[in-house]
């Protein structure tokens, strides 16, 4: 399978759909949550609440795009699995899609995401814990992302809105941008944020957009061996060894000293 391919129209045919998520003016459709009795109850700027409405809106413009082009789509059935979402050609090739979004800290940096665990089922290829299908049998992985950014106006949390002022909620966000990229070519050499072991993402902007973290020069092979092989503090003080790298500079004088390392054995067998 092409990823360009796949991933140009899969992305053409998100922004030819972008009105599922936004205005004509750039702001989010959703204004808030609404019950039986019409009041509006606005939404504010907690991002996982708003990662979560903007993952519901956009699966059914992916199972659209699916249908019309012949893929059978399967929903993970737990919020803990990977992927999202999984996409299945007619000639049976399986894609891994995960819908991920952030907001902009400044003009070309956003907060960052995270895009799956190093350990268990990425370092267990054929293990179908966590994973809808086992990790080795997709043929690529790829990451729906949405940027925005945070309304710089008060959202009225605390206020009910009648249905009939739904026009003069805020949008707790705006200015969407979409990017569909393969998840090596996004990595950061860092974990995410918080104690989970994530893959973190790079920030800046344009890399997210155009493909361009620091694994994309190297390739997918590097990228798996580096997390694969990948230790927090904790990894490594319950192993009884040191933290092996911390970044991709460090990676690659650990995997010099390997490479000679197992050098050396084979030659002293021989």
């Amino acid at each position: 399978m092409d990823t360009r391919d796949f991933s140009t129209d899969l992305l053409s045919y998100i922004n030819q759909h972008r009105h599922s998520l936004t205005t004509d003016k750039g702001d989010w459709a959703v204004k808030g949550l609404i019950d039986i009795y019409h009041k509006i109850y606005p939404l504010s700027i907690d991002t996982k609440v708003i990662s979560k409405v903007i993952e519901l809106m956009l699966f059914p413009v992916v199972s659209r795009f699916a249908t019309e082009r012949d893929y059978r789509l399967v929903l993970s059935d737990h919020q803990n699995h990977y992927p999202d979402i999984s996409l299945i050609t007619p000639a049976g090739i399986k894609i891994a899609l995960d819908i991920k979004s952030t907001y902009r800290t400044g003009d070309q940096s956003v907060n960052g995401l995270t895009l799956g665990a190093f350990t268990g089922y990425f370092r267990q290829r054929e293990s179908t814990k966590n994973v809808v299908f086992p990790y080795v049998e997709y043929a690529n992985h790829f990451v729906l992302g949405v940027i925005y950014s945070r309304s710089e106006e008060i959202v009225g949390e605390r206020r009910v809105y009648e249905l009939s002022e739904l026009q003069n909620i805020t949008s707790a966000v705006r200015e969407f941008t979409f990017f569909l990229q393969e998840k090596w070519r996004i990595a950061s050499d860092r974990p995410g944020s918080g104690n989970t072991k994530n893959i973190g993402s790079v920030r800046d902007i344009d890399a997210l957009i155009n493909g361009n973290g620091p694994f994309a020069p190297h390739g997918v092979k590097v990228f798996d061996d580096y997390w694969k092989n990948y230790l927090t503090e904790d990894m490594a003080r319950a192993r009884g060894s040191e933290v092996p790298y911390r970044n991709l500079e460090e990676y690659w004088k650990w995997r010099k000293r390997n490479d000679s390392e197992r050098t050396s054995d084979d030659i002293a067998m021989t």
